[in-house]
Formats: C-alpha cells, structure tokens, sequence
C-alpha cells in the first residue's frame, strides 16, 4: 500500500448537486481520491499502509477546486486594447502569464478554460503546466480566437487581415477551414469564434459571421473532436451559433426565447460571465472606469440572467467563467464572483452556483470522468474554505478564507502563491492627460 492523505472532519459539498454533508473521511494517494468514509478509514487503519497524513478540517468546508471555464491567461489585467495589441512581446507574455497562474491557484482555482491567448501561447503554456516547468491550475485552451474582418470588440484596431493579440483574422469559408486545422494542429482544445463584434457608429453588437461560415469552423472542428465556442452579445447571434452548431455559448447576452430553443435543440452549454459587468456596474467609479455605463451593464445583467434562469430550468448546462485578466477582473480577484451574481440573479441555491464551478466546469476542461467532484476515482482537485459558503457564497470570492488548496494530490504553500513584481517597462500605456486641457479650464 502507498503513503495516503486523509481529510477527516468538517462539511464536504462534493460539487454533484448533492446537499453538504458531514465529512466522514477523504482518503487521497498520489494524484487521486481512493476512497471515501468508511472505506478512506478502513485503508488508513490498514497495515500495509505506509503513511498517513491527517488534514483536519473541522469547523470548515471541502469541497473541489474551483473551475473557471473563461479566463484569459495572457492578459494581465489589461486596461485597453491598444495596449494588448500593440505593446506585450510574446516572450514576456508567456512568462508574466506563468507567474499569474500561481495567483489562480491561490485563489482555489484547480483547472481553468481560456478561450484566446495573446500571440496563440495558450498550448505551449499548457504543456508546460503539464510537464511541472511552470506552477499553475490544469489548462484547456484555444490559441487565439477567429475573427472576420469587421473585427470584434476592438473595431478598426483589428486589421483587415492576419493576426494581433488574441485574434487571427479570416476572410473566406476557405481560410477559416484552414485556420481551424491549422489551430488544432497547434494543440488548440478550443476553437473560439468572435461571432459579434462592433461597429463604429452602430450601437451594440453585430454578428459579424454568416450561417455558411460558422457552419464551417463547426463541422471543421468536429470532424477532429475538437469543439466550438464562441462570443455572442445579442439575440441573433445565439441563435445563429446554437443552430449551427457551437457548443459553448459565452455571454448570451440579450437572448429570447427563439435562441433558447436553438440552444436547448442543439444541445449547446452557456457560460454568461456576469463578471465584468458586474464589476464595472458595481465598482467602476472606484477606478475611474468610463462614466455612464454602469447603469447599462446592470440593465445588460438583469435582463439576461431572466434568460438564463430559464435556460437553466430547461436543463441547459451553465457554467462559471470570471472573465480574470482585465483591469476590473484581475487574476486572484473575482473566480468566486460569478457564483454570487448567479444566487442574487439568477436566484440559484448556493449548492446549484457552486455546481457551475466544478461539476459543469468539468465538461468544459473535457474532463468529466476525471474532475470537478470528490468521488472515488477523481484527480484530488480539493479547496478547504474556512466558512459555509451555503451561507453566505461570497467566502468564495474571498481567498482568505480558502486555508487548504490541494492541486492534484499535491498540498499547496499558499504564502508562495501570490507572487509581486515591478512594473514592466511599457507594458502599461499612460496618457498623457485624463482630460482634454482647453483654455477654459486652464483660467477658468
């Protein structure tokens, strides 16, 4: 028999759906949970065993490590995207991002989906998480995300053609052929679609794809087992995306009751990520974010997530994603956040958000038989929160209160987690002024 780690103690929500329990034992090895109550006790009494090591967490919560299913590594925290496009070198992208992922796990965030990475480093950061180079959560990723030309959500800055930041631009069915190959054969397990985006002088956004072409990124992807996410803010481009075949929408924003029935239909899965709205909405003034659009993005929240409670009352998956990497959702901050919009929202019982961060999560990393609950069998992804979040959801949002992160098998040193650095000589764009200086103000 092997060393074993048995978790005794406390109250386990185990991330199925089932109500918390009391916890009557967790017996991991290796990589793994081997065993659960009785029979966890019974291997630890068990002679030929060689060692045992007892956490003890009465008074506390386990439950699994915390999924975040839309993120973007390569980010870090970005105020605009003339500074992600124009400003990051790829080298030190990938190793400022190596050095965020510790801050995830920190935060109790055990595997995570990140849909577009800067400069398409998203494999090679997996593989390298894979192979114990770099620390960080488990990782799927896509390598950047497939735009027409009209662009997504950073109008003319994206070009007519080729690749910037996150995005690689195609023209025709035969290019985004191409470019879905082309992207799995990098080692995407994600192809992300831009499928709205805006347009200078039209308000909100368009889809900027036809049926023919989603069509094809879909059909393209899975004739390799790859599946298709994509971004989607408006009605139409739900619907359009659902019957076409995505798998994933993000967002969903503004969806009626004709793209409901095209994603219950086809089976698609929604990951709304409230988070940056909710944040600008909620807490905006405090960074000085654009003045006015506070009242828009709670508008923008409140009349989804009607929406997305009757997705979910039809049985339609939700995830959570915290949409970290932005200057309002920094990495570390807000992987909790998301849970908290869907209980005040959405109306979900505590036990139902938390299933969206780790049973649902699972399915997004493709990794159900392996992940996102604690049952017999699965990788020993386990966080230990210090309060009830069934009480109050928010303590998961707060990683002071998670005292134990356990990331396959492997207890980690949370004080070497959250790690400092310098500002990085033009990484951040400044402007010269917050205001336009006009006679007037000067002497008046």
């Amino acid at each position: 028999m092997t060393d074993i780690m048995l978790i005794s103690g406390g109250t386990l929500i185990d991330g199925t759906g089932a109500d918390p329990k009391p916890n009557t034992g967790i017996a991991v090895a290796g990589n793994q949970i081997i065993a659960l109550g009785d029979e966890a006790t019974n291997l630890v009494n068990d002679p030929t065993t060689k060692e045992v090591t007892e956490l003890d967490a009465a008074g506390k919560t386990i439950m699994p490590g915390l999924i975040d299913s839309h993120l973007h590594c390569s980010f870090d925290d970005v105020q605009s995207n003339d500074e992600l496009f124009f400003h990051r070198d790829p080298t030190l992208v990938a190793l400022v991002a190596a050095q965020n992922l510790r801050k995830m796990l920190r935060a109790g965030v055990t595997s995570f989906v990140d849909p577009d990475t800067s400069h398409g480093i998203g494999p090679a950061l997996r593989d390298a998480v894979n192979a114990g180079v770099v620390q960080g959560p488990r990782i799927k990723t896509g390598v950047q995300a497939l735009l027409t030309a009209v662009g997504g959500t950073a109008g003319r800055l994206i070009p007519d053609e080729g690749t910037v930041g996150y995005a690689q631009i195609v023209n025709s069915k035969d290019e985004i052929v191409q470019w879905v190959r082309r992207h799995i054969k990098y080692g995407a397990d994600w192809i992300k679609l831009h499928a709205t985006g805006s347009v200078p002088g039209r308000s909100g956004e368009l889809l900027v794809w036809n049926r023919e072409e989603i069509k094809a990124a879909c059909q393209t992807a899975h004739e390799l087992s790859v599946p298709v996410m994509a971004h989607c803010r408006g009605a139409q481009s739900v619907q359009v995306c659902a019957e076409e075949g995505v798998d994933l929408i993000l967002h969903a924003s503004f969806m009626d009751d004709d793209g409901l029935e095209a994603v219950i239909s086809n089976g698609s899965s929604i990951c709304p990520t409230f988070t940056f709205l909710a944040n600008l909405a909620d807490f905006g003034s405090k960074v000085h974010a654009s003045p006015g659009m506070e009242d828009i993005f709670r508008g923008e929240i409140e009349q989804t997530a009607k929406m997305i409670r009757k997705a979910y009352d039809n049985g339609v998956r939700i995830l959570s994603g915290s949409e970290s990497g932005f200057a309002l959702t920094p990495y570390g901050h807000w992987h909790g956040r998301e849970l908290e919009i869907f209980v005040n929202s959405l109306d979900l019982s505590p036990v139902e958000a938390i299933t969206t961060a780790t049973k649902n999560g699972a399915w997004a990393m493709q990794m159900e038989d392996q992940l996102g609950t604690i049952e017999q069998d699965k990788l020993a992804d386990i966080i230990i929160v210090d309060s009830d979040p069934t009480e109050d959801i928010t303590v998961l949002n707060n990683k002071s209160e998670i005292s134990t992160v356990i990331a396959n098998g492997e207890v980690l040193n949370l004080s070497e987690l959250w790690p400092s650095r310098e500002q990085l000589a033009g990484w951040k764009v400044g402007n010269w002024a917050s205001e336009i200086l006009t006679w007037d103000k000067a002497y008046r």
